[in-house]
């Protein structure tokens, strides 16, 4: 005479960290899959190139005070792109004053004047 055995039926569960198990011997595993952020406008992607751009060029000059609040506001702006798809204009508007305020940085590394010229859009 065979036994039953318990059934267990889980729905989806994606998105979160739960293992369930049950039964004599039994093990579980959890498996966490994460998405890939929202997806951007072409204008966006076009930006975010250049915040990357301009991200490795500002590695290659001397740091100054300037170019440290450029770099984590070009930081904070990719992460925001990478994560939500998009530049919000309080980020933009962030930018377009950081690189106005290192006009010389921006005649300097094209990159600079490159995303100066996505921002004025």
């Amino acid at each position: 005479m065979a036994s039953e055995q318990p059934s267990i039926n889980i729905g989806d569960i994606s998105g979160s960290n739960n293992a369930v198990a049950a039964g004599h011997n039994a093990s579980a595993e959890s498996h966490v899959h994460q998405g890939a952020g929202a997806q951007p406008d072409e204008e966006t992607r076009q930006l975010l190139v250049a915040i990357r751009k301009l991200r490795e060029d500002l590695a290659l000059v001397n740091s100054t005070e300037q170019t440290v609040a450029l770099g984590r506001a070009l930081a904070d702006t990719e992460t925001e792109i990478t994560r939500t798809g998009q530049a919000p204009p309080t980020r933009r508007q962030r930018l377009r004053e950081l690189l106005t305020d290192s006009q010389a940085l921006v005649t300097f590394l094209s990159s600079a004047g490159a995303l100066a010229g996505l921002l004025g859009r």
